[in-house]
């Protein structure tokens, strides 16, 4: 026999495996989630993390927010493990909004 024939049959046992695998995947109930562990995550009663996500369902607004900010900071500084008195030494940012010679907007 010619070799072309045996990849040929190669190739075809291949999709014939690849396309039974994939309907038999389809067929198959999703999991459901685990709403035990969620629940459980939520009666933590943990408000910092209740805003965190509260800010990050906001999406690109919540840069804006003063809450989203400061809950932000907050979670940098336990993550880091700054302590609370490392916090207050950092000096505020400059807020150069208005200033026409830093806007990024290329419409000059």
């Amino acid at each position: 026999m010619d070799s072309k024939l045996f990849a040929r049959i190669g190739a075809g046992a291949f999709v014939a495996i690849a396309i039974t695998m994939a309907v038999l995947e389809l067929r198959e109930e999703p999991a459901p989630p685990p709403s035990a562990a969620i629940a459980a995550a939520d009666v933590s009663g943990d408000g910092a993390k209740a805003t965190l996500t509260y800010c990050a369902g906001l999406g690109l607004e919540a840069a804006s927010v003063d809450i989203c900010t400061a809950a932000w900071a907050a979670e940098r500084r336990r993550f880091l493990g700054q302590a609370e008195r490392d916090a207050a030494n950092v000096p505020p940012v400059a807020d150069n909004s208005g200033d026409a010679a830093l806007d990024m907007a290329g419409d000059r």
